[in-house]
C-alpha cells in the first residue's frame, strides 16, 4: 500500500480550509480528520469516504465505487472510490462534500 501524492493534493484542495481540519498519516495512506473524526482517506488504491450508515446508496450504484469492507467485515456507510473514479472531479467533490455534511453530524468527541 503505497500513497499517491497527487491524489493526496487533490483530496486536499477540494477539502480547502476548513476549522478543526487535521491530516494524519494511517490506512498505508493519508487520513484527513474533521474535529478528530475520520472523514477520508487517499492512497493508491483510491480513496475511502464515510458517508455514514444509510448514506452510501447513491456512491454505491456509482461505477467505481465500492462497499468497504476490512478482512470479512462489511463497513457499512464507508465507501471506496477507485482510483479511475477519484479523477472524476465532480465525483470526488461530492464524495468529500457528503462526507463532511455527514461528519458534522457526529457528536463531539
Amino acid at each position: 500500500m503505497a500513497r499517491d501524492r497527487d491524489l493526496e493534493d487533490v483530496v486536499r484542495a477540494d477539502l480547502g480550509f476548513r476549522a478543526g481540519l487535521s491530516e494524519k498519516t494511517m490506512f498505508g495512506g493519508l487520513a484527513w480528520l474533521l474535529d478528530g473524526k475520520l472523514l477520508c482517506g487517499a492512497r493508491k488504491e483510491g480513496m475511502l469516504v464515510r458517508l455514514g450508515k444509510g448514506n452510501d446508496a447513491w456512491a454505491l450504484e456509482t461505477a467505481g465505487i465500492a462497499q468497504m469492507i476490512m478482512g470479512d467485515r462489511v463497513m457499512e456507510g464507508w465507501v471506496r472510490a477507485s482510483p479511475e473514479a477519484c479523477t472524476d472531479a465532480v465525483l470526488r467533490r461530492r464524495l468529500i462534500s457528503e462526507a463532511v455534511a455527514f461528519v458534522d453530524t457526529l457528536p463531539p468527541k
